[in-house]
């Protein structure tokens, strides 16, 4: 994948987003970066996926991310990218949601889920 100066950014700003939902409500990854790899950034559902697995190997993904690289469907640059933002985002997520009631992070979470579902749901 070539890496223009916009889709350096974009993926930068995506890992910033999910990472700060990640800390505000304990999700980032498949719910927020899947879509919006798939959906903005023209990856393939298995492309995605694997790319999201790789920005999480060293603590989670590792023997995942050893399958879906082998068959091709990992893009490094891009979860490179991706964790730069993601590191910042958790940070001020986190920040975030400490500062909040807890009623009110259950609430973005539930909104959050729900618009997810209903795109997935229509999607083509």
């Amino acid at each position: 994948m070539k890496m223009d100066i916009t889709l350096l950014i974009g993926l930068i700003v995506l890992g910033l987003i999910a990472g700060y939902l990640s800390g505000l409500v304990g999700i980032g990854g498949g719910i927020v970066m899947v879509p919006v790899l798939v959906l903005l950034f023209g990856f393939t559902q298995h492309r995605a996926q694997g790319t999201t697995l790789a920005l999480l190997t060293i603590p989670v993904g590792i023997f995942g991310v050893m399958n879906y690289y082998k068959t091709g469907n990992v893009d490094i640059k891009t979860a490179l990218l991706l964790c730069c933002g993601f590191v910042l985002g958790s940070y001020l997520g986190s920040k975030t949601a400490i500062a909040l009631p807890q009623d009110t992070i259950r609430k973005i979470f539930a909104v959050l889920m729900f618009v997810v579902a209903v795109k997935m749901f229509f999607q083509k």
